[in-house]
């Protein structure tokens, strides 16, 4: 048996003598803590309430750290964040995992200082909170992220940092998730387990670098770094510096490199749609959405490639062939966004920029290329891409594919069973994210209130019975 009065600091003196005791029953033990508990599933109870705010409960057990939180985040991302915002307006606690030291760390840390939003900013806005009037149209990283601050200390957003999510499983007998976790905070290695009634899967679509493993790769001798790495050509200047990769990330650093004086090569493996940013004077992206609440997809498609085609002429004479496929339909059904120019497509014309096709091998100090051509090369920048890193430690199958993203499509991608939801993984983008976030808020804040309501009457009823007693 657990003391059913340790852990009683936890929570300090006052709270512990201001509320009502309840002792919450667990497989390692029983909790004791303030409010009511809510969310009673099977055996378990998961006492949280919003006086808790992120401080939670703690479990007698095994784990010396356990702990019980009502819902759980992985990920302190805009989706995560977006999340916690639609969450605090529906008055529901919640915690916030994240495995970095700071919020939104791939903006942060995984990202090229030139970087600035592709699309206009009333696209990129989280729910409930606008960008800054003074903002430009399209931000630039670091105002982004101070945006993405100014949002999280709005809505009282407080992650857990430096907590990687070693596995999170559906405990049947329990009735809730179990989430287990490696903390550094400076004080060790420190394991922990966070039991939910719910969990939220916000690590997004872009939690892990791709790396190719080519051939030879291991034998070229000059430095070899991904894209997340990469902030500036500035040290480049004068080298011969091969981009392998020409999407969106691949199109900016070869025109960084290039503006600082590097050489750069750029990859083109594969076919790519390239679109300008803007089309005479207004967002593409702007002009898209438009079209489509009048006109079909696969005409608004037509359009597009036509307007393109005027102001950046035939891009196959690059080296840029183009897909079969239109790039919203391609953007769709597989995800693949199209480029949008700002300004790399002058310096291909101009030859600052070379393209070249697919890699077959690398050597020291060279790279040939699929159709026999070698070129002496400095540096290799893989703008490669990412990918979901779910698959590594949530245990489940039925909603995530082997992919790391929902096996339904948007707009049905959001919502798992036994309280698994999903946000961020739509390839549709920040608004995609947001469109997700007020669902699954709003899924969330009517069961907890319910359950809520349910025991603040059931606690009534009994203090009735024993008064007349």
């Amino acid at each position: 048996m657990v003391d059913p009065l340790m852990g009683w600091q936890e929570w300090g003196s006052s709270g512990l003598e201001a509320a009502l005791q309840v002792a919450i029953p667990t497989s390692g033990g029983f909790v004791w803590g303030p409010g009511f508990p809510v969310g009673e599933v099977g055996s378990c109870y998961l006492a949280l309430t919003a006086q808790f705010g992120s401080s939670g409960l703690h479990v007698g057990a095994a784990r010396p750290s356990q702990s019980a939180f009502l819902p759980c985040h992985v990920g302190a991302g805009p989706s995560g964040l977006a999340v916690g915002a639609c969450l605090r307006e529906q008055g529901v606690p919640f915690v916030v995992l994240e495995k970095s030291d700071c919020i939104a760390s791939l903006w942060q840390k995984r990202t090229y200082d030139r970087l600035k939003l592709h699309l206009p900013k009333q696209f990129c806005q989280l729910p409930n909170m606008p960008f800054p009037q003074d903002f430009p149209e399209y931000p630039t990283k670091k105002q982004f992220i101070n945006y993405l601050e100014s949002y999280a200390n709005h809505f009282d957003i407080q992650p857990k940092f430096n907590e990687c999510v070693q596995s999170a499983k559906y405990d049947e007998a329990c009735g809730s998730w179990r989430v287990k976790t490696v903390s550094t905070n400076g004080y060790g290695r420190t394991e922990v387990e966070y039991i939910c009634q719910w969990l939220v899967v916000a690590t997004g679509e872009n939690a892990e670098c791709v790396k190719p493993d080519f051939e030879g790769l291991n034998e070229f001798k000059g430095e070899v770094l991904h894209a997340c790495e990469y902030k500036s050509g500035e040290r480049f200047a004068g080298k011969k510096v091969l981009v392998v990769g020409c999407g969106n990330s691949g199109m900016e650093v070869s025109l960084d490199l290039s503006n600082h004086n590097a050489k750069p090569s750029m990859v083109v493996r594969n076919s790519v749609h390239v679109l300008p940013r803007e089309i005479f004077g207004k967002s593409t992206f702007d002009i898209a959405m438009l079209l489509m609440k009048w006109l079909p997809l696969w005409l608004v498609d037509k359009l597009m490639l036509i307007l393109a085609w005027l102001i950046l002429g035939n891009t196959e004479k690059w080296g840029l062939k183009r897909p079969s496929v239109g790039p919203l339909e391609l953007k769709n059904t597989q995800g693949k966004t199209p480029v949008l120019d700002v300004g790399a497509l002058q310096k291909i014309r101009s030859g600052d920029i070379n393209v070249v096709p697919g890699i077959k091998r690398f050597s020291r100090g060279m790279v040939e290329l699929v159709n026999g051509e070698q070129i002496q090369i400095d540096t290799v920048v893989l703008a490669t891409g990412y990918r979901s890193n779910v698959p590594y430690w949530l245990q489940e199958s039925e909603f995530f594919s082997e992919n790391g993203f929902p096996k339904a499509p948007f707009p049905n991608g959001w919502k798992g069973k036994a309280g698994l939801y999903a946000v961020g993984f739509t390839r549709k983008g920040l608004s995609g994210a947001s469109f997700d976030a007020k669902r699954i808020a709003q899924d969330i804040g009517n069961v907890y209130k319910e359950d809520l309501n349910h025991k603040k009457q059931k606690v009534s009823g009994h203090r009735r019975c024993i008064s007349q007693f």
